[in-house]
């Protein structure tokens, strides 16, 4: 990847666990849905999360990729589709983030009816999306805790012998 953002925005657990706790808290009430739909990866553990705190029983997964990774990503393609629905229609579509918006895009042609929940949004996908928790600035390169590792930082001044 040789594009770098202005900004880095680093979410630990248990922020992702507040903000996906509070964006479950405004799809009640949750008799209104079927299940949950991840959109995989990054829509597995909120999308686990969604569905714990909503007590359902039905999660299924979407994955979709782009062809050729290129910044355009125009032709997506469908690596594991969801068998749960045929419209979505009940059903919560979860991702951590919208960004480009291109894959919602393509998943809401393909589930018309279902609502689309994302933790943070930015700018270009924000139309994209029925419901998120945080903004973010689209120049803004979020990392997600289970894309890190905690370790040792030394302090700022030397140890006393």
């Amino acid at each position: 990847m040789g594009w770098h953002s202005n900004r880095e925005f680093f979410v630990s657990w248990e922020e992702l666990h507040r903000a996906t706790k509070e964006l479950a808290h405004r799809q009640l009430p949750a008799e209104q849905y079927k299940g949950v739909i991840a959109v995989s990866r990054g829509g597995l553990v909120p999308g686990a999360i969604i569905a714990r705190e909503l007590n359902l029983r039905t999660v299924d997964c979407v994955s979709v990729s782009s062809y050729d990774h290129n910044e355009q990503r125009d032709d997506l393609n469908v690596l594991k589709d969801v068998t749960a629905t045929n419209d979505g229609e009940g059903f919560l579509v979860v991702d951590d983030l919208v960004d480009t918006g291109n894959t919602l895009k393509f998943l809401r042609q393909r589930l018309p009816k279902a609502k689309f929940i994302t933790v943070y949004a930015k700018p270009a996908g924000i139309d994209l999306v029925d419901d998120y928790v945080a903004d973010l600035e689209q120049d803004t390169w979020i990392h997600f805790p289970w894309d890190m590792h905690l370790h040792y930082v030394e302090p700022l001044a030397g140890q006393e012998s």
